[in-house]
Order: C-alpha cells, then structure tokens, then sequence
C-alpha cells in the first residue's frame, strides 16, 4: 500500500506540474496532455527502476533483518516477502513503461501533424520556430515529410527507448512461472540482460526530445500575453522570439544508489565465490535427493537459513538456493539437493549421485558458496508456539531447525519456545529415510529429558501402491510405525487443516503462534486462510502469524 500511495503520488503530482507549468505551455499547444501523461509515467518509472534491485540485494536484506527496527513482529515478515515485492515493483515497471512509450507514440504523430498545411495559428507558427537563425526549435520533427519511424530510430531516446523495451519484454516473459519450471537457466540468463536496461535508462534522456521555455526566455517572455501576439514576435519587443532547450536527464539519478548498491552485492558475492569450500561427505539418499557436507572458513549460520550454490563446471553464472539442514552447533554445513531440472540433475550427475559407488573427493567438481541468508524460519524461535509445515523436499529448512532444538535441549538452554508442531506431507515413502532418525534421536531425548509433550510431530503419506498397503496394514499394530521406525504412528491421506487450527487455537487460547511453511503455492493458499480463519478478533486471544518460506 506504501508503494502504491508514493506511486499515485508522484504520477498525479507530475502530471499537474506539466499541465500547469508555464515553461511547458508552449509544448502543450502541440502535445495536449499527452505531454503529462509521458512525464508522469517517467517518473514513476524511474522511482521504481530504483526499487527493483533493492529486494533482491540479499545481503542488505539479511543486514536489515539483524538491526533492531526490523528484528521482530511485521516489518521483519515484510522482510521475508522481498521477492513478492520484486515482482510487484516489476509490474510497475512495465504500467509505467507502456503508459510513457504509448504518450511518446501519441507525440510523435502531434509533433508529425503539427508540421502539416492544416495546422494552423499559434501551433503552425511554435512548429516552424527554428527555421530562422538565432532561433532554437520547440518541434523535433522539422518538416512534414520527415518519417516518425526513422526519427524513432535514429535519435537516442529513440534507440534507447526500443532496446528498453526488448529488454524489458524479454525479462518479463521469461520469469513466468511455466518458463522458470521448464528452463530455469533460460530464465536466469535472460534476467542479465538487465544491465542492457539500466544503461538504456541511464542515457535515455540525453536526447531531450520533449523540450520547454528555458528560465532566462521566461523573463523577457510573458507566454500569458505573447501567447495571443504570436504574429508580432519578431517585432514587438515585449515578445521576444521564445527560446527552447530540453530537459535535464534524470533517470541516473534515480538508479545510481541502487546500481551501486547491487554491484557491492555482486563483488561480495564474487569474493565469496573465491574462498574454498571443502565437500567433507557425500550421501546419494532415495528419490533423487543428494545430501552435501561442507566446510568454509568463518562459516556461521543460523537454522532456518539458505546459501546460494554455484558450480563452475556446469555454469559460471547460475547460483541456486537451498536451505541448509545442518545446525549451528555442527562443525560442518549441510545442504539436501533433489533433481528437479537442468542444474541440479547435472550435479546430482557430477557427484555420481544413483551410482553405486560414489566419487572419490579429489574428483568432485568445485562448488562456490555464498551466504547464508536468512528467512521466515529463523523466527521460528521468537514465538512460545511454532507450527511447522512442509511438503516433500521442503522440509529441508526444518531439518536445520528441529537439530538446533536438539542441541539446544541436549545443552538445557532456555527458551521462549514451549511447544513446537511438526507437520510433514510427503507422496514417496522412501523420502522418510533420511529424515526419520533426526525425528527418532528427537523423540528419544524429549522422552528422556521429560518433554515428551515439547515437540508434536505429524506425518502424512499422500500415496501408496497395492504392495505398500498390504504391508502397512498388516504391522498396523506394531509399537512402532512400519514407515519411518518411529512410535508416532504415520497418517494416510492429506491433513484437515480445519481441525488442526481449531485444535490448536483451543489449546493455546491466549498465545501468539508462528505458522512456517515451506512447499507449493496451493497449500500456501490454504494456511494462509486457516491463519486468518481462526486468528481471534480479540487482542488477548489467540493469533496465528503466517510466515513462507522464499528464496
């Protein structure tokens, strides 16, 4: 909303400064309003080519999380939704950008016309200024059979203005969601093109095509009495011939800061990318999930936090996120990689993942790291009740976060937390493998420090075949579940979530409770409603905060 209202802002307060400066009156007899809404759109364009790269500087975004305005409550959760913003400030851009290319197409044909045998009066006589010597022009286009394409094309705001364009059609048709699922790199690669952008911006406005009355013709120039004397200009000496130039650029002005600001983003990142990063173990897990201990020098995370991956060998551009799954107290740092496209299959591939034998650690390609970064989940902590959800791979950050409360509870730290709701809801039951012994050292150690009650967990198998069932059913009795080894026994079938939430909200009536979700848009959907549904109206009653895991 904040952005919206500077938005509207700065749109209608451009667009009556141009409608009502006298400096420009002289272009609005040729221009009509055409004239503000081409300047109006400018400026918004401009304020949010400012704010584009700012959501997605990762290391100011993790700065501003530790400082203490932002360190708790609503700002920190507007934190977490950076990249919603990214893409909002995006569909700004591309408003902005077609309301002011669309007024300039509008302004060219009024300039065009203007030239022609029908126009007549003031605005013949303001077309043809520039003429004479000692007279500077207000018209760009000097003569009725000048083509308005070929002056698209060949001045620099032309120019600049159709490679803005490409740019900006290329970038937003390639991050929709159905390209980004099928070719990943082609989205990541085009995004670059960027850079294109930004210098198009930044020289755009040196053509000054739209130009205005300048300060000293003003003063010996009254346009409101020699607007109506236009034939007696070059005689009567209170009208003098009026004198035009263009408008100052602004645009670099607006995007120097940000520019700035992400260019020492990326030489971090470089300099990250160049301290060695040791592979201490390599473990190839079931349904395509390939886990990775690390070693950096001065490495410190938080749970709940993400690192970006490079790999030379595969692509010097593309950096993928993944959330670790180690906890601070580890001397070590872990991520869990599943196959789900070109990148990752190549490294699953290059770590000789599904192989028998894996690869010998002088032979594992290289891999640069950056960060970490943190998230949503790392408030998970902040709350005296948390509910943790995920789906299939996205219970990765919550590895990290159930070992810390481990650690935590194995070194008798206090804390806020008192009671934490795990939910897990997966197709394949070989994906449990790798998680199912941190949940039974989990159990084991709660049931003997007698906090059997601190963590309830929840797990749910959304499919099974014939074969599967047969033999759940018949160790439906046993002491332990027959899927994970675990004595909380595995659900079948997908969560009432209706039930979960009243459930909870009636045993926690007074308390305010962090929901975290990692997983599909859909279910996103779904606890976002059930947190607003059953949050109460009363301030001394139960709150559910929703708060999405987003890379």
């Amino acid at each position: 909303l904040s952005w919206l209202g500077v938005n509207l802002y700065l749109f209608i307060d451009t667009f009556r400064w141009y409608e009502e400066e006298e400096s420009f009156l002289y272009t609005r007899v040729i221009l009509g309003s055409t004239l503000a809404w081409a300047r109006a759109s400018a400026v918004c364009l401009n304020f949010n080519c400012m704010l584009i790269l700012l959501p997605i500087s990762r290391n100011l975004i993790s700065f501003a999380r530790g400082t203490s305005i932002c360190c708790r409550g609503p700002w920190r959760r507007q934190l977490d939704k950076n990249l919603k913003f990214h893409k909002l400030v995006a569909y700004g851009i591309a408003i902005n950008a077609t309301i002011h290319t669309v007024a300039h197409l509008c302004n060219l044909e009024r300039y065009h016309w203007s030239q022609s045998a029908e126009a007549e009066g003031l605005l013949a006589a303001l077309a043809k200024l520039g003429n004479s010597p000692n007279e500077s022009y207000l018209n760009p286009i000097r003569t009725f059979h000048t083509n308005t394409i070929t002056v698209s094309l060949t001045t620099i705001a032309g120019v600049t203005g159709l490679i803005i364009s490409l740019t900006l059609i290329l970038i937003m048709t390639s991050s929709t969601e159905f390209i980004r699922q099928v070719s990943y790199e082609l989205f990541w690669y085009t995004h670059h093109v960027f850079i294109i952008f930004f210098i198009s911006l930044a020289i755009h406005g040196t053509g000054r095509i739209v130009r205005g009355q300048t300060p000293e013709s003003r003063l010996l120039h009254n346009v409101t009495f020699c607007r109506d004397h236009y034939a007696q200009w070059q005689t009567a000496a209170q009208c003098p011939m009026p004198q035009f130039s263009g408008k100052e650029p602004s645009a670099w002005k607006w995007v120097l800061g940000p520019v700035v600001l992400y260019a020492c983003e990326r030489i971090i990142r470089f300099w990250r990318s160049q301290q060695e990063v040791v592979i201490t173990k390599v473990v190839s897990h079931p349904c395509g999930v390939l886990e990775l201990h690390m070693k950096k020098r001065n490495f410190k995370m938080a749970p709940g936090q993400y690192v970006l991956i490079q790999c030379p060998s595969i692509s010097w551009l593309e950096w993928h996120p993944f959330t670790l799954t180690s906890a601070p107290q580890e001397d070590f740092f872990s991520v869990h990689i599943r196959e789900a496209g070109d990148w990752t299959e190549a490294l699953c591939k290059a770590f000789g993942a599904g192989e028998q034998a894996l690869k010998e650690p002088w032979s594992l390609p290289r891999l640069a790291v950056d960060g970490p970064f943190g998230t949503a989940l790392t408030d998970v902590f902040h709350y005296p009740v948390s509910v943790c959800i995920a789906a299939g791979i996205g219970v990765t950050p919550f590895a990290s976060l159930l070992k810390s409360v481990w650690y935590k509870c194995e070194s008798h730290t206090q804390l806020k937390l008192s009671k934490v709701y795990f939910y897990w809801i997966c197709r394949d039951p070989r994906a449990f493998e790798w998680f199912a012994d941190l949940l039974l050292s989990l159990e084991t150690l709660m049931s003997e420090r007698g906090k059997a009650h601190f963590l309830s967990y929840h797990i749910f198998l959304t499919s099974w075949d014939e074969n599967q069932a047969v033999h759940i059913a018949l160790h439906w009795d046993a002491n332990i579940d027959v899927i994970t080894g675990l004595k909380q026994k595995t659900f079948y079938g997908r969560p009432d979530w209706n039930h979960e939430f009243r459930q909870m909200a009636y045993t926690h009536p007074s308390s305010n409770i962090g929901v975290f979700f990692c997983g599909p848009k859909a279910l996103s959907k779904t606890l976002q409603k059930m947190c607003r549904l059953y949050s109460s109206a009363d301030p001394r009653g139960v709150h559910f905060y929703y708060n999405k895991e987003s890379f």
